[in-house]
């Protein structure tokens, strides 16, 4: 099945999910392999390093150091991988309420990891954006 496109679609039909368990950022080495017990939610290497996404326990366990405890909120939206301003409105709409967010986009959702104390806040600003694309 092929994701949805449309702007308007995207925002009405987003239906945010907070997802149970805290998530960190954490940084390795461009060399260093992740430890084996850990099962990152996204592995991502860039020249500098490479970027772990995983549960707060699993990298206190792994003794790593991390930074940016989130809540993910997933956008239950199946979004095409070209679809266009969808993020850009979701992560406005965020902003405006002062709230940061780290987008990412996988196959079939768009994922978001919004600070944790402000996942409740960014649940109800989600769900407002798509409320107000539904109309009245």
């Amino acid at each position: 099945m092929e994701g949805e496109r449309h702007l308007g679609a995207l925002l009405q039909n987003m239906t945010p999910e907070l997802q149970d368990g805290v998530f960190v950022f954490c940084c390795l080495s461009p060399a260093e392999a992740p430890p084996a017990a850990l099962t990152p939610l996204m592995l991502f290497r860039e020249r500098e390093g490479i970027t772990l996404i995983v549960r707060r326990e699993e990298a206190e366990q792994a003794g790593l150091t991390y930074q940016f405890a989130a809540r993910l909120i997933t956008l239950s939206v199946h979004s095409a991988l070209d679809a266009v301003g969808f993020l850009a409105a979701v992560t406005t709409a965020l902003a405006a309420a002062g709230i940061s967010v780290n987008a990412v986009s996988a196959f079939h959702h768009d994922h978001l990891f919004v600070p944790e104390a402000q996942a409740e806040q960014a649940m109800r600003v989600l769900q407002e954006v798509s409320r107000s694309a539904a109309g009245p």
